[in-house]
């Protein structure tokens, strides 16, 4: 039997195994079988042992894994909705024919596909930020302040997120507080109002009053997981844009993930916010005119800053200041003074002024030395940059030219600033204003054009591709710069809102003049400086050339000072006649 089959025999021989079915091969079964269970048995206490250590790890290291766990779904969120809105722009994003390739018809077909997937994509940004929140809101209040840069359908679509935001629980706001202070909110506030006054995307503000001296508080608290989160966010938001840089090249929006990279730091140490909110204070110290108030910092750690409590609300709250007999146009006026001394004379800027930041305070008329009925609050001290005085000069010669629609200094000054020969782009982003009215030289007149970005695009189909082009190559501290000048036209809007359209218009001009003026002082200054290093041969040289320098900037601001004059005169003719005709029909 063997001999017929030599291999199973060889094999058997070998392994030295009994033949099926004989009662050694019973036996062999019966004890293989057993091993087996043994095996099975320790495979299973191996595998029950590792999860149990896995678990005892996880809890004993819960912090750490909860971290990584809740770090991983934050960036599953980014990375999904990316993907979903590239993929979107990919299939259904048109390209806009050249003018008269097609039909009117078509044509308007094609912007209102290209407008659909605009708020598609907005919409599914918006929803993915206010899920992960803190860093990611962050970025959607700065792409809502890009109007005159990014599609309205993307700017709109974010423009709630300037006040919707989550608040943290009573409970964590203790726990930070207790950690940073080393005392808990009862030691240190006999009255700590449990609904916060105001909730942004990295802090939330609680009124309080201080247990040993009773004096009333606005207590600034961060989100707890802020911090924590915001290395990998700003990770995930970085390797985001990367991703659709690489499926659009035309995407060369990584300047914005490198701005929140270097501001937020900044921004989460409190510590931050109370050297600069008393280094503005001592800037406007001696302009008593300015009817500016800063809350006094009383302390701060890094995330906890308690500060005097000031009454007032948004200066963009127009039923507020009508209630309280505050003019909106002298609001606007004393905003663009404030930003204007820090932009061209000071080079300390607050660089985010939304609307939540700036508070108007009523005050009886003449209890001030400034004269108002009003002190403009100024909130909010986390994000500033210096501005470098060759910048300053630079970029106010660059306004000075728009305003004059010297194209040739326009171009040389635009080169200087932004790295770029797309001076007329750049102009347009800075100015808010169509070419043709800075080309024409109507940027400070009555006839000034609105700008209008739709039919921008129409004009120019590579338009989007230019504008990155543009943001991408001027130096990081003109991103802010823009950035503020687009909040603070924003702020100018809503304030004349309910006014004639003329009105609205004599207040841009006003904002162009008053910019002239500064602009000339930054000018003056740079020139005096320079004139006064540079060697004379002759004393007097020195001395006659800065009296010229100083009488050519006497006799342009005059000549600014009497075209506003004008313009407060026409403003009051116009109002006379909006209150005559509302009462003639009544």
């Amino acid at each position: 039997m063997l001999g017929s089959r030599p291999f199973v025999a060889r094999a058997l021989q070998v392994r030295q195994l009994p033949w099926p079915g004989s009662r050694s091969h019973q036996f062999y079964s019966t004890t293989a079988s057993r091993g087996l269970r043994s095996r099975r048995w320790q495979r299973t206490a191996f595998g029950a042992a590792l999860t149990v250590g896995a678990c005892g790890y996880t809890v004993y290291n819960y912090d750490t894994a909860y971290l990584v766990a809740a770090s991983v779904y934050r960036s599953s969120v980014a990375a999904n909705v990316t993907c979903q809105v590239a993929w979107d722009y990919y299939r259904n994003f048109p390209e806009l024919p050249a003018e008269g390739s097609v039909s009117e018809d078509e044509r308007r077909a094609i912007q209102d596909q290209r407008s659909k997937v605009h708020v598609r994509a907005a919409e599914k940004v918006k929803r993915a930020l206010m899920k992960n929140g803190g860093v990611y809101i962050k970025l959607g209040q700065h792409i809502s302040a890009m109007q005159y840069v990014l599609p309205m359908e993307w700017c709109q679509t974010m423009q709630m997120l300037q006040d919707r935001n989550t608040a943290s629980s009573l409970d964590e706001i203790g726990q930070v507080i207790a950690l940073d202070t080393g005392k808990t909110v009862d030691e240190l506030f006999s009255v700590f109002d449990a609904e916060p006054i105001g909730v942004a995307s990295l802090a939330q503000v609680h009124r309080a009053v201080l247990r040993e001296t009773g004096e009333e508080v606005a207590v600034k608290v961060q989100h707890p997981m802020v911090r924590t989160y915001s290395d990998i966010d700003i990770a995930t938001v970085s390797v985001m844009f990367e991703f659709i840089h690489s499926v659009f090249p035309d995407f060369k929006f990584m300047w914005l993930s490198a701005e929140m990279k270097g501001s937020l730091p900044r921004e989460l140490d409190f510590c931050n916010d109370k050297i600069n909110a008393e280094q503005v204070q001592w800037n406007f110290a001696q302009h008593a005119d300015i009817p500016l108030t800063v809350p006094r910092m009383i302390q701060a750690t890094e995330r906890v800053l308690i500060m005097e409590y000031v009454n007032g609300r948004r200066c963009d709250d127009l039923a507020y200041l009508r209630q309280h007999n505050i003019d909106p146009s002298q609001v606007s006026r004393e905003i663009g003074r404030v930003f204007a001394e820090m932009t061209y004379v000071q080079g300390f800027l607050h660089c985010d002024p939304h609307p939540g930041n700036l508070f108007v305070r009523p005050r009886a008329q003449g209890s001030a030395s400034h004269g108002y009925n009003f002190d403009l609050v100024l909130l909010d001290h986390g994000l500033y940059r210096q501005l470098p005085s060759q910048f300053r000069y630079e970029y106010a010669e660059m306004w000075y030219a728009l305003m004059r629609g010297d194209q040739a200094q326009i171009k040389h000054w635009s080169r200087k600033l932004s790295g770029t020969d797309l001076y007329q782009l750049f102009s347009i982003i800075l100015t808010g204003h169509n070419w043709s009215t800075i080309e024409t030289k109507s940027l400070g007149s009555t006839s000034a054009a609105e700008f209008n970005l739709d039919a921008l695009t129409q004009q120019q189909p590579d338009l989007f591709q230019n504008i990155t082009e543009v943001l991408a190559s001027v130096p990081p501290v003109l991103l802010l710069v823009l950035k503020t000048n687009d909040l603070l036209r924003m702020v100018d809007q809503r304030l004349f809102a309910d006014q004639p359209p003329a009105v609205q218009h004599h207040a841009q001009l006003r904002t162009w003049l008053r910019i002239s003026h500064y602009c000339l002082i930054a000018i003056r200054d740079a020139r005096a400086a320079e004139i006064s290093h540079r060697p004379a041969a002759v004393p007097l040289a020195r001395v006659y050339r800065l009296a010229i320098n100083r009488l050519g900037f006497w006799f342009s601001d005059t000549a600014l000072s009497v075209y506003k004059a004008l313009l407060v005169v026409q403003d009051m003719f116009v109002r006379w006649q909006a209150l005559f005709r509302r009462s003639t029909i009544a």
